[in-house]
């Protein structure tokens, strides 16, 4: 397998800078690391991108994650790994992700279970790290990057 091409926020040297200020700040919103990681790590696993999975069960084993809630992410509703706080977390990356899949894409359902676990700064930076993640997803995929090669 081969890439296309360097991933478009590396040829256009402007745009990683900002990318990556957006999720150093995500980081700040009060939201355990973990967390952060497995939402990532779920939304690249729906996008199909294997340059995120790999990163972000990287990303997510280096925050503390163990290889059972990695193995186990993408049944995590099935699975008994996940805190209430994360499947909130995990089911409302999967709506957000999964947008086109119904009328009602992220349900007041779904949206309240978040919100009883985390406040309107932690919710921010949730959907800040679905949204970086989607964008990475659909960058990484049409220039199909290779998995592991970011280092």
């Amino acid at each position: 397998m081969q890439s296309r091409m360097q991933n478009p926020a590396v040829v256009l040297s402007g745009a990683m800078q900002p990318i990556q200020e957006i999720l150093k700040t995500v980081h700040t919103g009060g939201v355990d690391g973990q967390t952060l990681e497995l939402v990532h790590l779920r939304v690249s696993q729906i996008n199909g991108c294997s340059a995120c999975v790999d990163g972000g069960a990287k990303a997510a084993r280096k925050a503390g994650a163990s290889d059972e809630r990695l193995a186990a992410v993408a049944a995590w509703r099935e699975a008994p790994y996940f805190t209430d706080e994360e499947r909130a977390a995990l089911a409302l990356a999967e709506a957000s992700t999964r947008m086109a899949d119904r009328p009602d894409a992220v349900s007041d359902e779904i949206w309240d279970a978040a919100a009883t676990y985390f406040d309107e700064k932690q919710l921010a930076a949730i959907v800040l790290m679905i949204g970086v993640t989607n964008l990475f997803n659909r960058l990484n995929g049409t220039t199909r990057q290779i998995a592991g090669a970011w280092g």
